[in-house]
């Protein structure tokens, strides 16, 4: 049996398929945590987290974002700043506030740092 494949049904696949996949960490990120949550962001780190996520802001890299948060993104990957702070990533709940970035830390709440001009 031959299965027809309409444009709007590979839109949809399409679609669905880049929603699933989520930005990770990067080297550029630490943690000043400890307990659970170091074991949880060290399990992030290293691939293997499968627990709670949450919309951290201002730990992605340029084009790395998970999706949009203001001005200057519009979804995934439209970050144009590293460790924007109106772009967020996913992060292991009770993580994002311990996640270092050069530039400071994480945050549940939009931060006023690198906004693009």
């Amino acid at each position: 049996m031959k299965t027809k494949l309409t444009a709007v049904g590979f839109a949809t696949a399409v679609v669905l398929a880049a929603g699933s996949a989520f930005a990770g960490p990067n080297a550029q990120l630490g943690f000043s945590g400890s307990g659970d949550a170091q074991a949880d962001f060290d399990a992030w780190v290293a691939g293997t987290f499968d627990g709670e996520y949450v919309h951290c802001y201002g730990v992605a890299l340029a084009g790395e974002n998970d999706c949009a948060a203001g001005a200057g993104t519009s979804c995934q990957g439209t970050s144009t700043v590293d460790f924007q702070g109106n772009a967020w990533g996913l992060a292991p709940a009770g993580t994002c506030a311990d996640i270092t970035t050069p530039d400071g830390n994480g945050s549940l709440a939009e931060l006023d740092r690198n906004i693009p001009a």
